[in-house]
């Protein structure tokens, strides 16, 4: 077990690692012309430097082996083994993403592979429980169903990297969450994953915080996204009841997984390609409408912070107050729904 002093320091060396880390990797990306040009999809104005997303994978996988390690227990760090596997495998197709393209159903194909590897170890969902639903079983389905998750919120993650702040303050939330989760379960490779996540995203941050000055690029994304999927994966591997670690791992990641799921719907009814570059996510209407990337980035962290409670209050079994509790979550998507709506047209009105 992570006592909290040690877990303090955790934190706080891979926050102080991780900021240094970007700041020489910052200046080493602009001597090397490593920028980010400013296009059609794109909300900023000038070049940015790329990829500061390696020091965030370094930073988490070296100091998660450390922890698999310390902790004496053969199951860390066949857990370890197998996440990091995937994990490297996420890494490296997203930092050749970064540095010369790569055709997406090539990118696509090895997120499978790495989703692959670790349910190959971990296992996968056969069933999950829902709140008011009950179990919803899936058996050897589950299978497809998990590399889906997997897959699908590595994705989100990358898509939702499109404004100053929002993706590492929701890694920042979110992996104080699962640290947390992680010790109440008895996991301190959980545990150690959720710090060092929050820890090198807070470092980050520090250069990603509006105006940037860095972008974590695909490898940081993708990383934090697939890393975040598979933590709930491992948490049922843990504690043996795996039916209830999904909707864990869902709150904790909610606003993304609405964002994403609201535009693509939004974009199909719209007969939209769904594929193509735009603008139309809820956070990228917003960073217009409120007039700041801040604001945005600030309100996805604290939409996160109610995901992180509500998750809380579902691992530890308080049943009605779980159940009460994650009835809100649909208010909660209705609610930046609406806000989106509301500024868009105040902004609209003040423009005519």
């Amino acid at each position: 077990m992570m006592n909290m002093p040690v877990a303090a320091v955790l934190f706080l060396v891979a926050a102080i690692i991780a900021y240094w880390g970007i700041l020489r990797f910052r200046r080493w990306a602009e001597r090397r012309n490593m920028l980010d040009l400013p296009n059609e999809r794109s909300s900023h104005t000038r070049p940015v430097a790329r990829g500061g997303g390696l020091i965030i994978v370094a930073v988490t996988l070296l100091g998660a082996s450390g922890v698999a390690v310390l902790s004496g227990r053969f199951s860390s760090r066949a857990a370890f083994l197998l996440y990091a596997a995937g994990a490297l495998l996420v890494a490296f197709v997203s930092w050749m993403d970064d540095v010369r393209s790569v055709p997406s159903p090539i990118r696509l194909a090895v997120h499978f592979v790495a989703a692959g590897v670790v349910i190959a170890g971990l296992g996968y969902w056969s069933a999950i429980q829902l709140p008011v639903v009950g179990i919803l079983a899936f058996g050897w389905f589950g299978a497809v169903v998990t590399a889906v998750w997997i897959v699908g919120l590595t994705n989100a993650y990358n898509f939702m990297d499109g404004t100053d702040g929002i993706a590492g303050g929701q890694a920042c939330v979110a992996g104080l969450g699962w640290a947390f989760l992680g010790w109440t379960a008895g996991a301190p490779l959980i545990s150690g994953i959720g710090l060092l996540i929050a820890g090198s995203s807070l470092g980050f941050l520090f250069h990603n915080w509006p105006p940037a000055r860095i972008f974590m690029g695909d490898i940081g994304s993708a990383f934090l996204g697939y890393t975040l999927a598979v933590l709930p994966l491992m948490l049922g591997f843990y504690s043996g009841e795996s039916a209830g670690a999904p909707v864990v791992g869902l709150l904790l990641v909610w606003p993304f997984v609405f964002d994403t799921a609201f535009t693509f719907t939004r974009r199909l009814f719209r007969k939209e390609n769904v594929f193509a570059a735009h603008r139309s996510h809820l956070y990228q209407r917003m960073t217009t409408s409120v007039s700041g990337h801040a604001k945005v980035a600030l309100l996805y962290a604290g939409l996160t912070l109610a995901g992180v409670l509500l998750a809380q209050v579902w691992s530890l079994k308080v049943v009605s107050g779980a159940v009460t509790g994650l009835l809100a979550v649909p208010f909660l998507c209705l609610g930046l729904w609406i806000l989106t709506i509301i500024q868009e047209r105040r902004l609209a009105g003040e423009s005519g």
